[in-house]
Formats: C-alpha cells, structure tokens, sequence
C-alpha cells in the first residue's frame, strides 16, 4: 500500500519519537474495508518502534490512538487514506508534542480551559481537501484537553449513519450529536465555536496586558507586509490573525502575482508565514480580534478568550469573507443543500441537479465542475451580464448540461425541514418570481469586507470597508487600515501587499513626528 520510498520518508518522520503508541483496531471480520485497514496501519506500524498495531474483533471499522497505555481521545473510523493520512500522521506527531501546528501556549490555555465532557465527531470524504485542516485541528484539541474526544468518520464508509443524518457537505462537525460546523475551517474559528457552545473556566493569565509598538490585525498580504515593514524599522511587531495567509489560501491558482508566473493559495500563505518569521515578529494565529479601543496615545485590542494587546499604532488589514444570500432558507440548509466548495461538496450531487448562484470567475468556474458532476446546472447572475473572464463564460455556455440566466435575483432557498428541494428567484426585468425544483445550491458571490467589527472605532462605509486617505490613516488617529478591508480600489493581492507596506510607513512616519 505505501511505496518503500514513502516509507523512508515515515521512518524518518518518526525517527525522533519519545512515546510508544498503540493503533488499537478493531472491526468485523467480515467487513469489506478490514484488510485494507489493517495493511495499512501494519506499515505505518513498521516504520517506528515506538509504534505498534493491536487487531480486534468488533462491530464496526475504527481504531483509537493510544499514548503510553492511555487513550489520547482520538479515534479514526475508516481507513485514513488520501488527504486524511496526514491526519493519522499528525495525531502521532502532536500526542508526542511535536508539530508546528500547535499553538502557542495563550491559545493552549484556552483550548484546555473549555467546561464540560466534549465528544467530536467530523464526517469527511477522503477526497476532501479541507477535511484534514477540520479533522487535525479537532485531533490536537482533543490531545490538549482529556475531557474532549473527536473521531474522524468517513461517510463513505459509513453511508448509512450519514444519510440519516441527512449529511450533504463536508466536513460535518457534530459536538455531542448536535451539527457544530459544516465546511472549511481554521482551529481558531472551530475554538471559538466550542468556547461558545461549553463555556470556558476563567483564566487569570489573560487579563495580562502585552505591549508592542505595532499591532497588525490580520495576516494576509497586507497583514504579513504591514508586519514585515514595521518589524524591519526596528518595531516591536505582533500579527494578531485566525490564520497565517489569510483568504488567499483558499485561492486555487494565482496567475498576476507579478514576477511569479503561477502559484496557489496555499503555497502563497506558506511563503506569507514563512516570510513572517524571518523577522522578530510574534505571529499569534487563532486569534479573533472582537474590539480595540482608544486611550490616550495607546490602542487596547481585546480577543477572544479574554488576551489583551496594546500598542501605540494599530493596522487593521482583517481582509474579507465569503458573502452569504441573507435569504430565508440559506442558513437552515447550509450542509443540507447549501453549499459553498463545490470541489468538496460536488460529489454529493452526482446526477443530480443543483444551482450556482453567482456569475463571476468564482461562479462560472463552479458551474463548469459541477458540470461534470450532476445532471444539469442553471447559473443565476443578479447582474444584466455574467462578470467572468470571457474564456470562462464560453466554455460553460459551451456544456450543455448548463443553463444561465442574468438580471436573476435569488430571494429564497426551499426545503422540505430536512434538505433543500428548490430556489425561488425574480426576474429583475419582469419582476415575476419562480421556483426551481433542485437538489443543491452552490453559493458563490464573491466576498465582502471585514470592516464591520470595527465601526465603532473608525468610518466604515455601507459595504464594510474602512475608508482611508491615500495613506492608509483612518478617521482615528494611530489606526491604519490596508488591503481587502479598506476602501482602496481594486482587490488585487498584489495591491493588497502595497497598502500593507504604506500603512507600516505611514504609522513609522507619524510615530517620528510625534504624531502617535
């Protein structure tokens, strides 16, 4: 099952383990996927002495991960191959203290400080590619904290549990048999989707102050450029982010980065990071920054789980979030016929027939995959015309499973209380209404700015974005604003990265003027 070559590769990942671990198996001996499991625990097994694999017999197909003889509350059900492998790697990794994914120990407290018995369990496809960021984020929050448990179950595996659980996209986080979270996520936004369903235990050591010169909030291109500027005037600099990259990691092809022919989001967000470090800059990811206020000459930025920061300059470089309809029925059946990753969620309509709402690159290039998919795909654009790049627009009108329709604006998602059965949408013309009978919605309507959390503290406009002067000063003093959150025009990475680096230099500037 894992080529030799892959094998060195494992013996060498593991080399510096100091833990024994237990793969402790069990399934039915009938069961289909069995040899498959247990060949492929066997060779990771191979690859450590400080590994071993256990087989029992049982009802159904799963194993547990055990640390010195104790359960380190994760557990796997199915066989975690394609992109849930690295999950099984990194749960060994991270139960023996070793990862770069773990978090620095404020965010450690908080994930340890959560009330209660909590059972996880995350439905996955293997062939989901934002399933392992869900799935290992759960894993290392189990591993902190021994009243917290979280298995990984493929729904292909268990199809049966998944349809009853009228389960439509993935990854499906459900928290003691109740749906948590359906989607992308960060560990950042699952926490403190956990702090707000259990509560957490005070903890006294972050009422702490820490004190820098410039705070950056949001570690995108413009967040990690601001950063790099300010650290590299000598600044004591922190970046205060959910996650290194920001949006643009989950960009799939990067082509006008200019000097860099092609990349991806994800590479982008790792050369970001990568970048960060270099500098003496504190990079605090998992942090969701819920207020700043002013006092004096300083700024206090409050986050989540109670950390304070302060600092004299403050750039707001948040970014921007995929906008959701705001129609009735669009948040009911989000992961039970609505949807956002059609590369995720797609396969769960095969054959079947599904809308994209949307008809810019984002949506076109949905409609075209989907194409392969499902049965047929209508498109509805609220615009008089489809905004995508003209390649785009003729090879969908091209497929004739596809359908488009402009001026259309969609004013409901219809559902029976258990999935999504049509779309009601207005003729912007004619003003006439229908419903469409379908099994899916694909909703991709670009984003909007991050602007809003921060209206009390500085003008924001009706879209959400922080208006600034072409320096990137705000309406408060010693508060800057870069990038996808601010009123700059045109929404580019590569602008993005510019206004980062003109609002270090702008608050450099005003702090040798005495202005801050």
């Amino acid at each position: 099952m894992l080529d030799d070559a892959f094998k060195q590769q494992l013996k060498g990942i593991f080399a510096d383990l100091k833990a024994d671990f237990v793969l402790a198996a069990k399934a039915a001996p009938t069961h289909e996927n069995r040899s498959e499991l247990m060949e492929l625990l066997g060779e990771v097994a191979e690859c450590s002495d400080h590994i071993a694999l256990t087989a029992a017999d049982g009802g159904t197909l799963e194993f547990s991960l055990l640390k010195n003889g104790e359960n380190t509350g994760v557990a796997f059900r199915g066989v975690p191959g394609g992109h849930e492998f690295t999950s099984l790697l990194m749960a060994i990794l991270n139960s023996d203290g070793k990862g770069k994914n773990i978090p620095d120990e404020a965010v450690c407290r908080r994930v340890k400080a959560l009330k209660g018995k909590i059972r996880l369990s995350t439905y996955v496809s293997l062939s989901c590619t934002n399933c392992p960021d869900v799935v290992q984020a759960l894993n290392l929050m189990a591993i902190l904290n021994k009243n917290v448990s979280h298995e990984m179950v493929d729904g292909a595996i268990n199809q049966e549990e998944a349809d009853a659980l009228k389960i439509q996209a993935v990854p499906s986080v459900f928290a003691d048999g109740e749906l948590l979270h359906v989607g992308k996520s960060s560990f950042g936004e699952l926490l403190q989707k956990l702090e707000a369903k259990y509560g957490s235990e005070p903890q006294t050591q972050a009422s702490e102050i820490k004190n820098y010169d410039v705070i950056v909030v949001g570690a995108g291109p413009a967040g990690s450029s601001a950063a790099i500027y300010s650290a590299r005037k000598g600044l004591k600099t922190a970046v205060l982010a959910e996650k290194a990259g920001g949006q643009v990691k989950e960009t799939v092809g990067i082509e006008n980065l200019i000097s860099v022919p092609y990349t991806t989001g994800e590479k982008l967000a790792a050369d970001l990071k990568t970048h960060l470090e270099a500098y003496s800059v504190d990079l605090l990811e998992f942090r969701k920054v819920e207020k700043i206020e002013t006092g004096g000459n300083g700024k206090i930025v409050y986050a989540a789980g109670g950390e304070k920061f302060s600092a004299p300059a403050v750039i707001i470089a948040a970014g921007a979030s995929w906008r959701r309809l705001n129609v009735p029925g669009e948040s009911e059946y989000i992961g039970r016929g609505v949807a956002f990753c059609p590369h995720c969620d797609g396969p769960f309509y095969k054959g079947k027939q599904v809308a994209v709402v949307g008809g810019g690159n984002s949506g076109i290039e949905a409609a075209i995959d989907l194409a392969g998919i499902c049965s047929k795909v209508t498109v509805f654009e609220f615009l008089d015309e489809l905004k995508a790049d003209n390649v785009l627009q003729e090879k969908a009108k091209s497929l004739p499973n596809v359908e488009i329709f402009t001026s259309s604006q969609t004013t409901a998602i219809e559902g029976n209380g258990e999935k999504v059965t049509g779309i009601r949408v207005k003729d912007r013309k004619t003003e006439q209404e229908r419903v469409i009978a379908l099994d899916g919605v694909f909703v991709q309507i670009g984003l909007a700015a991050n602007g809003m959390p921060f209206k009390d503290l500085v003008a924001v406009n009706r879209f959400g974005e922080i208006e600034t002067d072409a320096h990137c000063h705000t309406s408060q003093p010693g508060v800057y604003a870069a990038g996808d959150v601010s009123t700059v025009p045109y929404k580019q990475i590569i602008i993005a990265m510019g206004e980062g680096a003109k609002a270090a230099l702008s608050a450099f500037e005003d702090r040798i003027k005495g202005v801050i």
